[in-house]
């Protein structure tokens, strides 16, 4: 068997900007070859570029709430690869805020629904055959947006909360061949983990850095860290959980002075 053939494979979806990008070059920094997956393929080819010094990295075009484009990518990977040991279930609407729910428009309720949820069940339904050969693993990216909630998130917040209710449901009907878990990040700063065209310098306020526990806000790398972990057999004795990475935001309480 050559090198490569031996070599796990993991896709991330959502890979090409923000916390999946940190996710993708954590995976190779594990030595595995990494499908980064995305709509913005003029994103994904970035990071492809700056990453593949670090190993096998391939960019793929996939829509994850268009089942034959998600039929169409896993039957690509499998061609290319031969094997899918890991997925990643990052890809997602970035902003949790829509209108009042009485002004919210029913393809905007569905739209977070087809790609913040429906998105991981398909990209899973596919993918979990070649997983299940690997005794796989799959990492759902949720949100603390799932479980606490600002005005007008409602949309973002039942699609995460579906993440949630799937992974620990996954993680029964697919054990014990493959292990289901999730993260949900809390304020992750990925304004410098943009598409260069796209980038920014972020600026945080002293009240900001404040409202969590261990000073600072998120970083990506701090999502990727818990991904690598349990990706790996050294996680395999977890499974069902999900992993809030938040710096302490949300056991702090909090009084309004006013």
């Amino acid at each position: 068997m050559n090198e490569r053939a031996s070599r796990k494979v993991a896709l991330v979806t959502g890979g090409a900007q923000g916390i999946g990008r940190a996710i993708c070059r954590g995976l190779l920094h594990q030595g595995m070859q990494v499908i980064c997956a995305d709509i913005d393929m003029e994103a994904a080819d970035e990071t492809v570029a700056a990453y593949q010094e670090l190993g096998d990295i391939r960019a793929l075009s996939m829509d994850v709430a268009d089942e034959p484009a998600v039929i169409q990518g896993i039957k690509q990977i499998i061609n290319e690869f031969g094997r899918l040991d890991v997925l990643v279930n990052n890809a997602g609407l970035s902003s949790p805020f829509n209108d009042p729910i009485e002004d919210m428009s029913l393809d905007d309720w569905q739209r977070y629904l087809d790609v913040n949820l429906t998105g991981v069940f398909l990209v899973s339904k596919y993918a979990i055959p070649y997983l299940r050969e690997q005794k796989g693993s799959i990492i759902n990216i949720a949100s603390t947006r799932a479980i606490q909630s600002e005005r007008d998130t409602e949309a973002y917040a039942a699609s995460k909360g579906g993440v949630l209710s799937l992974t620990h449901a996954m993680a029964i009907s697919q054990s014990p061949d493959i292990r289901v878990n999730c993260i949900s990040p809390g304020w992750i700063e990925v304004g410098d983990w943009q598409k260069s065209r796209a980038r920014i310098e972020p600026i945080h306020s002293p009240s900001d850095l404040a409202q969590h526990p261990v000073g600072r806000i998120g970083k990506p790398d701090d999502v990727a860290y818990m991904v690598c972990y349990l990706a790996t057999d050294v996680a395999g004795f977890i499974t069902g959980q999900n992993f809030v990475i938040d710096g302490g935001m949300g056991i702090q309480m909090n009084y309004n002075d006013n």
